[in-house]
């Protein structure tokens, strides 16, 4: 995945996940913020259309490397950090 699009598009702005629909639906934001089909994603990704779907639906089961590959494609990038505690815990 050499190909790169134009940074102008790419969204700046973070958004928590918690699970793999919440991360299929940032991607689907951001491919259709960059004007693309999801088959023009599939070709510029080298990957099937039915990947590409998949992953915006949420399925749990998809290579977590394909999905990073596709995320940097995107200008996407994945972030670990602590959770932000809301409260203390009862004792």
């Amino acid at each position: 995945m050499a190909y790169k699009l134009p940074i102008s598009h790419f969204m700046n702005t973070e958004t928590p996940i918690r699970s793999s629909v919440d991360l299929g639906a940032v991607i689907r934001e951001q491919r259709k913020r960059l004007a693309l089909k999801q088959l023009d994603l599939a070709g510029l990704g080298n990957t099937g259309n039915r990947f590409i779907v998949d992953v915006e639906n949420g399925k749990p089961t998809v290579q977590l490397q394909k999905v990073l590959d596709l995320m940097e494609l995107l200008g996407l990038e994945v972030v670990v950090r602590a959770k932000a505690s809301r409260s203390a815990p009862p004792r």
